[in-house]
């Protein structure tokens, strides 16, 4: 499906909208872009080191690639239906919360989420730091001022320069990893590496989970991209080309990651950055690479800094209501959460790998039930029925705070606690399951489950069919019943 691109000709650089609802008169953009963004943002230096982890945890080259796949896949499902949201509703992935937490409930999954960016970001700004700190001869905690600096810059600019980034970086990125397997491929021998296989359920496992999460945690923030795309633009087509995009450069990272680990006789480890350089060589061509992998990591790391800019403005405005931000105060915003995980980066830099681990899977207990009951409710109890004006009104259809969702949702966590295997946490179960961390199983279907049941029983009124704001003097207006004009009028 074509989308036509006219009216992003002459929209301001800087963008002016922040949480509040996108109308029909400035949506713009192509699916294309969705793919691209989304490969440029897995094409990166992270994503070689979580495909890394499956060998270096203790996992063969076969196994951890196919149990990879089917962790990109599983998880890149889930992040590709919240992506297929973006356009329907015209609004940033968490404030549509709203409708499963209450105005304020939305709040308890948004803090956390607000963290998980602050995660990503620092171990981001770590690696790009070492990468900075070889290109310019500096210290790597020089490089990690470096790089935030220009985080903060890409964040306040907003929505188009991000995509524009997207792209570049996934031009960078495709010709900087072929390079690398070209590099790799004449150095290793793939095959005698393929024929080592010894299967284990706690390998397998990990190697599927690694992958999942890195997807799983996409989706409270891959709707804010897809959010400007005209709103007749197709959910299946956005659905394909966000989660193709996803799926395929974090494939791709991944398999260098696995092929490099279980080539590099444990020099991989602590050199994460130097050792993939070290593939390509040396001179101008390393200084290239390491120029390749920090513009990498700009676009998923902007991703982070942004989203987590539109997370507090969530937050903020479910509290105060309605809630305009000026471009001062989107500085402000920015340069307060890329400085707090700038200090992130700088106290945790020595001790990276190990840490970013146990992060990224203990992630997965606090946003797969999120991402459940989301899913859940938006496709099988409101199939797309939102009363949009409604979400922003503490008193409304959606109230203060929803008992059910939240609910849910604790229950969500909590029976995942088990089964969570990290060095925050064990669970007591862990053991008995051969050491096998299978939470996000549990926190995926069993909230689900969970939630449709509760949902059909005792959810409160589902408005007659999407409901979104009266946009004046546009092109579009949406078509509401009566009740549904007085909501939106309101």
């Amino acid at each position: 499906m074509a989308v036509n691109t006219d009216r992003a000709g002459n929209k301001p650089l800087i963008e002016r909208r922040s949480i509040d609802y996108i109308p029909e008169a400035e949506r713009h953009g192509r699916l294309f872009s969705q793919f691209t963004l989304w490969m440029g943002a897995n094409l990166q230096i992270t994503a070689i080191v979580t495909g890394a982890l499956a060998v270096v945890l203790g996992g063969d080259v076969f196994w951890s690639l196919i149990g990879l796949l089917i962790g990109q896949l599983l998880g890149g499902g889930v992040m590709a239906l919240h992506a297929a949201q973006g356009p329907k509703l015209g609004l940033p992935q968490m404030i549509s919360s709203r409708v499963q937490f209450g105005v304020y409930g939305a709040a308890i999954p948004i803090v956390l989420v607000c963290l998980m960016y602050l995660g990503f970001t620092a171990t981001g700004t770590v690696l790009s730091g070492q990468a900075l700190g070889q290109l310019f001869n500096v210290s790597d905690s020089v490089g990690i001022l470096i790089f935030a600096s220009v985080i903060v810059l890409v964040t306040v600019l907003g929505y188009r320069v991000i995509h524009w980034i997207g792209r570049v970086a996934s031009v960078i990125g495709v010709i900087a990893f072929v390079f690398l397997f070209w590099r790799l491929m004449s150095q290793t021998d793939v095959g005698a590496l393929l024929q080592i296989r010894h299967f284990s359920w706690s390998s397998f496992l990990l190697a599927v989970s690694l992958a999942a999460s890195w997807q799983i945690a996409f989706g409270p923030y891959v709707a804010d991209y897809s959010r400007y795309l005209p709103s007749n633009t197709s959910a299946v087509k956005t659905f394909f080309a966000a989660g193709a995009g996803s799926v395929v450069g974090a494939q791709v990272a991944m398999i260098l990651g696995v092929f490099a680990a279980a080539s590099a006789n444990g020099q991989f480890a602590g050199h994460e950055v130097a050792y993939i350089v070290g593939l390509g060589g040396t001179g101008a061509t390393a200084a290239l690479l390491y120029f390749s992998i920090a513009f990498g990591k700009v676009t998923i790391s902007t991703l982070n800094s942004y989203g987590s800019f539109m997370c507090i403005a969530t937050i903020i405005s479910g509290f105060k209501g309605h809630l305009t931000v000026t471009r001062m105060q989107r500085l402000v915003f920015v340069l307060v959460i890329v400085g707090a995980a700038t200090l992130i980066a700088l106290l945790g830099q020595h001790s990276f790998l190990g840490a970013f681990k146990s992060f990224i899977l203990f992630l997965l207990a606090f946003f797969t039930p999120w991402s459940a009951i989301n899913l859940v409710d938006y496709y099988c109890i409101t199939r797309e029925r939102y009363d949009v004006p409604a979400l922003a009104d503490p008193n409304g259809r959606y109230g203060r705070w929803n008992v059910l969702g939240i609910s849910v949702y604790v229950f969500g966590v909590l029976v995942q606690l088990p089964f969570i295997s990290t060095k925050f946490y064990t669970g007591p179960l862990v053991a008995a399951l051969g050491d096998v961390d299978i939470s996000w199983i549990i926190g995926l279907v069993l909230p689900a489950a969970v939630y449709y049941v509760c949902a059909k029983k005792w959810h409160s009124a589902v408005p007659d069919q999407l409901i979104l704001p009266v946009e004046q003097n546009s092109v579009v207006q949406p078509k509401t019943s009566g009740a549904g004009r007085a909501a939106a009028q309101a």
